[in-house]
């Protein structure tokens, strides 16, 4: 499960009736998200094993803090462009892509560098309220995490020795 946070920032410039201005929204968004993954090695060479896996599960996709502000630039009335909205969280299906490479450092200490794709869906603000009365919703499609790489280590627990070997019984022979 991981929890992620970021701020919503986008400054559109637009046009009304009298002049140009800008169109400013604000907002925080996070994330949970739950995957069941599989993972399949690709073989090992010289200790390293590539491996490729895939996930799938779920996503609470969170809008919180979020205001639209309307700004004046060139002419024209000042635009009283103020709107605040609910927050918001929504579960959506989630999807991940994973490939890297593994290097077994000892029998029980791995390093790897992986790579990550993960969707988790759309993410939707609450009742937009509006200085002209006009309620709406905005949303944020296709939240995704795109090419995600980072450094992993895994430790296995538990005794690793490897099977013994015995050296077979002496031949015996009579005569």
């Amino acid at each position: 499960m991981a929890r992620q946070f970021a701020v919503l920032r986008q400054r559109t410039p637009i046009t009304y009736v009298g002049g140009f201005g800008t169109d400013t929204y604000h907002g925080t968004k996070s994330e949970w998200v739950v995957l069941a993954n599989a993972y399949a090695d690709l073989g090992t060479w010289w200790c390293v094993t590539p491996f490729i896996g895939a996930g799938v599960g779920g996503a609470r996709v969170s809008i919180a803090n979020f205001t639209d502000q309307s700004h004046a630039i060139e002419g024209g009335p000042v635009l009283p462009g103020l709107a605040f909205a609910d927050n918001v969280s929504k579960w959506n299906f989630a999807w991940a892509l994973h490939a890297g490479l593994a290097y077994k450092v000892t029998p029980n200490f791995t390093v790897e560098l992986a790579y990550r794709y993960l969707d988790m869906g759309d993410g939707l603000t609450g009742d937009l309220r509006r200085f002209d009365g006009v309620n709406d919703e905005i949303q944020s499609d296709d939240v995704q995490e795109h090419h995600l790489a980072r450094p992993q280590a895994r430790r296995a627990l538990g005794s690793q020795q490897p099977e013994p070997v015995y050296a077979p019984p002496p031949l015996m022979r009579n005569g």
